[in-house]
């Protein structure tokens, strides 16, 4: 089945619903540009509202590996995102400081963006739309060749991510802005999100 990310969680509601929810992952921003963005203190708070079962990412934007490793080492993320410029240089300096997994994100606009994730030396790969936080879709028809598990984000809803699952069966979704109302996560978007990943009916859906 494929996994839920639910990301940009910030208040101790965010991760109170998230463990009614229980979704594979979590995402903390710590991006400071972003109106997501939670201070390493806070987000090492929520990890300990955390339910154990749910894997917190952190997501950077051009961070220093020195930086980003620390946060690893504190146990605050269990996942870097890397959501930046950052290379396989990068990467390559950032092992030498963690052993911990990492997620590379690209942005899919041709053919050539989806070769570079296949390319990626990174963990897990992640494909969206623009910087993170969109809302908008990408052309999912790019997708047909790659050979590599991923992480779907960009636009995704409650409608139209069980016909995302559906036809490109990704390791992943990612979600952030398309489960928030008036800029905060909403539990009842949340709940419909991972209902219509799991295929289970609402309350007012036959089953």
């Amino acid at each position: 089945m494929t996994k839920i990310k639910l990301c940009g969680l910030k208040r101790p509601q965010d991760i109170q619903a998230a463990n009614e929810l229980l979704p594979a992952y979590i995402g903390f921003v710590f991006a400071p540009k972003s109106r997501r963005y939670v201070h390493p203190d806070r987000a090492e708070e929520l990890r300990r509202m955390l339910n154990p079962g749910i894997i917190p990412v952190g997501v950077f934007v051009n961070e220093t590996p020195e930086t980003v490793a620390a946060l690893l080492d504190r146990g605050i993320i269990d996942i870097a995102q890397l959501h930046g410029k950052e290379d396989a240089a990068y990467i390559r300096r950032l092992r030498q400081l963690t052993p911990k997994p990492l997620i590379q994100a690209f942005r899919v606009d041709t053919p050539a963006d989806v070769a570079a994730a296949q390319a990626s030396t990174a963990d897990y790969v992640l494909l969206d739309s623009g910087a993170g936080g969109t809302g908008t879709c990408f052309d999912w028809s790019l997708l047909q060749d790659i050979q590599r598990p991923y992480f779907l984000a960009g636009g995704l809803t409650p409608e139209n991510v069980g016909g995302a699952v559906a036809t490109l069966h990704p390791y992943a979704v990612d979600v952030s802005s398309g489960i928030e109302t008036d800029g905060a996560k909403d539990k009842e978007k949340m709940t419909r999100f991972v209902r219509a990943v799991r295929g289970v009916p609402g309350k007012d859906e036959e089953p």
